[in-house]
Formats: C-alpha cells, structure tokens, sequence
C-alpha cells in the first residue's frame, strides 16, 4: 500500500484481524479423551477385588487375635488379683483405730480371753502420709500367723457389733484387693435388705453370698 492512503490499509487490517478472531472463536474445542481397553479395565477390578478381600481377611484376624489377647489378659488379672487376696489371707484391716494405738488393744476392744495369743508376725498403717488434725488415722494392718485366729478376730468383731475405742468408732474387715472390694461392694443393698428382713446371710471367698432361710 501507499502512503497517500493510510485509512485504506488500516480498515483493511482491522477487518483480517476480525475475521482471523471470528474464525478461532468458531471453531469447536474438543479434548482427547483416553480410553482403556475392556480388558484392562476387568484386570484392574480383579485386582482391586483381590486386594480388598486381602484387606478384609487380614482384619477378620486381627479382630480375632484382639479377643484372644483380651481374654488372656482377664485370665492373667484374675489370677494376680487371687494371688494378691491368697498373700493376704490371714490379713485383717482396722478403720478407726487413733494413731499411737497398737494391736495390743485388740484382745480388750474384742473382749477376748485373757492370754488369748494372737500370733501376730507383722502390723503397720497404711503407706500414706501422716494424717493431720482432724483427719481420719490411717487403716491398721495386721498379719497373723494362722488363719483361724483371724476368723476368731473378725467373728468377735460380728458379734459385739458396734466397736468403740475411747470415742472412736472401730471397724474390722478382711484385707482385700480393691478389684475384690469392688465385686463385693455389688451386694450391698442386697445385704441391706436381708438383714432389714432378718434373714442370716454369709459372704464367702472370693465374692458369693450365702442365704439361709427358714433352715
């Protein structure tokens, strides 16, 4: 083009530039889509399958060894608990006894015979800390040396009924393991009951009560 006609060439111009826009604009856009073959696909979902009930067998056995593994661990707890209840059999605990007061009170507190020999081999509080004023003393616990003279202690105990020690109120129990207080703690009201009623009942190791009735 010449320079004597500038508008021509710029009009000119501008309509290619439309036409070149109007033609890219008009074309359709379309993406390559990549497609699998059937028999890739069934490959792959068998593989998934397989993996899956892989999955769902390893969980099956774990979900049994955990049961196992529980079961063991209660039989394992249930015979340290006997255990530790076997070790204390010939223990009695005291509540109420004021700091300073020995075992030799017992055969006074129970009304005991005279030279009734207790056979006492260990007696010591409750590892806790010392108690301050106003606070209750901690238990007594004592070991004897032979079973029988613990029955004879904790029978005098059921027999006399309220226990009193220069204005403190004496209680006397067998030394049992928290899980095994806790078992028999279930039948308290049951207990409640029976002895509101009358009716002779008996607690018998580990954790089984005994009722008589009308025998």
């Amino acid at each position: 083009p010449s320079e004597e006609d500038p508008n021509i060439n710029w009009c000119i111009l501008k309509s290619a530039l439309l036409d070149a826009a109007s033609t890219t604009l008009a074309k359709p856009t379309t993406k390559k889509k990549k497609w699998i073959s059937e028999e890739t696909f069934s490959l792959i979902l068998t593989s998934m399958e397989a993996h899956l009930s892989e999955s769902d067998e390893r969980l099956l056995a774990a979900e049994v060894r955990i049961v196992v593994l529980t079961s063991t661990v209660a039989d394992l707890r249930d015979q340290i608990d006997d255990q530790e209840n076997r070790t204390c059999r010939n223990n009695i605990r005291i509540l109420g006894f004021p700091e300073g007061v020995e075992q030799e009170a017992l055969p006074t507190l129970l009304k005991l015979p005279i030279r009734t020999d207790l056979s006492i081999e260990r007696a010591h509080r409750s590892l806790v800390p010392y108690p301050g004023p106003g606070q209750r003393p901690r238990p007594f616990v004592i070991k004897l040396l032979r079973f029988p003279v613990k029955e004879l202690l904790l029978r005098s105990a059921r027999e006399l009924g309220m226990l009193e020690w220069e204005g403190h109120k004496i209680l006397l129990f067998p030394d049992l393991s928290r899980a095994l207080q806790d078992r028999r703690r279930q039948f308290l009201s049951v207990k409640k009951i029976l002895h509101d009623k009358m009716i002779k009942y008996g607690m018998f190791y580990p954790a089984t009560l005994w009722v008589t009735y009308k025998g």
